[in-house]
């Protein structure tokens, strides 16, 4: 909606676009160590994604020793062992779904270590996929070819949109329309241009870091906190019982619903953690020739199997709070 005055107009969507919430949230789930297998179920389905990968299921997972656990840690990982045959079915990977599904909620990730390497597209999201696009997708964690920065996005049905300006975030917008239809699916996303270290071997050397999500039907809101930055709030990096985002900060990505009602364009999502190689992103073409990666995705991701020996989840905990 846009007010008519006397020296011209003021868009009200960018004016409320900068306005930031917050609030009290109590721990409903803590994920650690061998609860993800109990949290979450493995998918051994086709990459929605075309890409060169194979999922396997848990039972496998833990055979081919892809996927293990200690008391505080969980680790979910691609094979880098395997010669990959021309047109054969792609790498072993892991694709993990929650259980849970969540409306407004917080969900925090401790992470010490994400998946690297050429060819490689890492993701941690939410999303109904029984329902998609109209149930919703957030991007959390994306990325590909360890082309930094991370990328926060939005894919959603039609009419769902986001400022390109105005907006109180420490990323940069680099695309408005959230619309999974149009566009390639690129939807509308924020890069955390203020952190190199959010995404890839950067944020592996640091000894990786906390992500954070709150989802509310006002806004979308992601942080990212690296493992030594001092600024983290302590709420979100012990694992409290509850949490106070109002303390957070400006968040890295923020997703107002000035110009999409997000009410109606998200439902109970689940969490979703899935390391997958090349496909209709990372093995673009233009893409990976720009990440400077060497040969063609496929042919590089089949042939290097040790490549791949840093291509791993590590977390110690994911807490979600309602």
């Amino acid at each position: 909606m846009v007010f008519k005055l006397a020296a011209g107009y003021i868009a009200l969507a960018s004016l409320a676009g900068s306005v930031l919430g917050g609030a009290t949230y109590t721990l409903s789930d803590s994920i650690v160590g061998n609860d993800f297998y109990t949290s979450f179920t493995f998918e051994a389905i086709p990459d929605p994604t075309d890409g060169d990968v194979t999922y396997v299921d848990m039972a496998t997972a833990q055979s081919l020793n892809l996927t293990y656990a200690t008391s505080d840690t969980f680790i979910m990982r691609a094979d880098d062992t395997t010669v990959i045959a021309t047109g054969a079915a792609g790498r072993n990977s892991v694709r993990i779904q929650s259980n849970n599904a969540y409306t407004t909620h917080v969900a925090v990730f401790d992470m010490q270590h994400m998946p690297q390497g050429c060819g490689t597209w890492p993701a941690v999201w939410e999303s109904d996929t029984s329902n998609w696009p109209d149930g919703g997708e957030v991007d959390i964690v994306e990325g590909v070819n360890d082309v930094t920065p991370n990328q926060s996005t939005l894919h959603t049905s039609p009419d769902c949109e986001i400022p390109a300006s105005g907006v109180d975030q420490l990323g940069t917008t680099v695309g408005t329309d959230c619309d999974a239809t149009v566009n390639g699916n690129a939807g509308c996303g924020v890069q955390l241009t203020e952190d190199d270290n959010s995404f890839g071997p950067g944020f592996n050397n640091v000894g990786g870091g906390w992500y954070a999500i709150e989802r509310t039907t006002d806004y979308i809101s992601i942080w990212f906190w690296e493992r030594g930055d001092t600024s983290a709030p302590t709420d979100a990096t012990s694992g409290a019982s509850t949490v106070d985002t109002s303390n957070w900060g400006t968040p890295a990505a923020y997703f107002p619903n000035t110009d999409c009602d997000l009410a109606t364009h998200f439902d109970a999502n689940n969490i979703i953690i899935n390391l997958t190689f090349c496909g209709d992103w990372a093995g673009n073409s233009a893409v990976y020739a720009a990440s400077g990666c060497p040969s063609t995705c496929t042919d590089y991701v089949n042939a290097n199997p040790s490549a791949f020996t840093d291509a791993y989840f590590q977390f110690s905990s994911i807490n979600i709070y309602e």
